[in-house]
């Protein structure tokens, strides 16, 4: 079993950076991969970023590309998404996930799930 815990959301203002982070812990495996999704009022959870823990390699939703970030730390056990040029669109609750094989970012490939952390970004 693999524990998610997240960490970082709140409120900041457009044009703005937040870092949230996700603490794994229990079985997990440099097999794995890691993602953020994302889930706004009224909308179905979609895929940020994912990043495969062995090779370090880094995928990203259309969204994301070029304004946020996604890396791992391997002696914290901890990923991260730096998230700058922050919108207002990006409110969501942000959700960390895992994946026990090199599957694909959607939400039916994950197998593990954290409670999320919202972030808020204010006009």
């Amino acid at each position: 079993q693999v524990q998610l815990v997240e960490s970082g959301g709140g409120l900041v203002q457009a044009g703005g950076s937040l870092r949230v982070s996700c603490a794994v812990s229990g079985r997990t495996s440099s097999s794995y991969s890691m993602a953020w999704f994302r889930q706004a009022p009224g909308k179905e959870r979609e895929f940020v970023a994912g990043i495969r823990w062995s090779s370090g390699s880094t995928y990203y939703a259309d969204s994301a590309k070029g304004r946020f970030t996604i890396a791992r730390d391997n002696a914290k056990n901890t990923v991260y998404l730096q998230m700058n040029s922050l919108k207002p669109e990006d409110t969501a609750v942000y959700y960390c996930a895992a994946d026990r094989a090199l599957g694909s970012w959607s939400v039916r490939a994950m197998d593990y799930w954290g409670k999320g952390t919202l972030v808020t970004v204010s006009s």
